[in-house]
């Protein structure tokens, strides 16, 4: 934003430093994965940059370290692992989630402030504690161990994101929309999905977006809840980390970087779309 032409000296200054601390902030969120994208061309089996690579050598870089990724069994494993577990938990998440934002959004519900606050728990409570309760939990229940626990696990992970999106969507709904398809005839399911639904799809695919960014790059939970069949791919790469220094792992943290940032910009588009249905923004 621009400064006015009446801005004093002081409003001028505070200006440009407030610019300057946001650059900097960005800067040091920034740095370490701009560190990790080159390193993970590294022709070497090294953390550091080798003097070839700091000349621009083209011998210092390859894909072997991809190669390896792709190529090696237990890496492979731990994705497919990862595959199965991470759209199932979203699909969990997604359809719990809804179907909480929906209900909590009525005025008639009692306690539903408090209702609220225990559903998104799970993002204020500390990682460790969710998961040694999880942990103690599934081993009475029977669920220690298993997929069916994990995908569990990692549903009630996500399920705040769902709510929390969904809700800021029903914010700006007309709910006279509601009323008027029960006038015509219509029950509360054929209302759901063919009035509401429609037009707060785009926050629940941006909770399931960030639902299913949670399951795939969580690893304290099911390190926890999890055996080693269900090692998923951040469990192999906090693995590797501990008992071999691969730099294969920064070959599947570039990866899952550019993942990331494929699913922000997907809810960056979902959140433009979904004020410009609302009325929000301009066209």
């Amino acid at each position: 934003m621009d400064l006015p032409p009446y801005a004093t000296t002081g409003q001028r200054i505070w200006h440009y430093a407030f610019y300057a601390i946001c650059g900097l902030i960005f800067f040091f969120l920034i740095a370490p994965i701009l560190v990790i994208i080159p390193l993970s061309f590294n022709a070497e089996n090294f953390f550091t940059f080798t003097p070839k690579m700091l000349a621009l050598d083209p011998e210092g870089y390859s894909l072997k370290h991809y190669q390896e990724f792709f190529t090696s069994n237990a890496w492979q494993h731990a994705l497919w692992n990862s595959v199965k577990i991470a759209p199932a938990a979203t699909l969990l998440a997604v359809g719990l989630g809804t179907l909480a934002a929906v209900g909590l959004s009525q005025e008639h519900v009692p306690f539903r402030r408090a209702i609220m606050a225990i559903m998104i728990s799970p993002m204020i409570v500390p990682l460790i504690i969710s998961a040694a309760g999880m942990y103690f939990f599934y081993s009475r229940i029977g669920l220690q161990g298993t997929y069916l626990g994990v995908v569990l696990a990692h549903a009630a992970l996500g399920i705040p994101f769902v709510i929390i999106t969904v809700t800021a969507t029903l914010v700006g709904f007309d709910k006279s929309l509601t009323r008027a398809s029960a006038s015509l005839g219509a029950n509360p399911v054929t209302t759901f999905f063919k009035v509401q639904m429609p037009l707060i799809l785009p926050g629940v695919v941006s909770g399931g977006l960030f639902a299913f960014i949670t399951s795939f790059d969580e690893v304290v939970v099911v390190l926890f809840v999890g055996s080693a069949n269900q090692q998923t791919l951040p469990w192999q790469m906090f693995t590797g980390l501990r008992e071999q220094i691969s730099p294969t792992i920064l070959a599947v943290a570039t990866i899952l970087v550019v993942i990331s940032i494929g699913l922000l910009t997907a809810v960056e588009i979902l959140r433009r779309r979904s004020e410009k249905m609302r009325g929000m923004s301009p066209g």
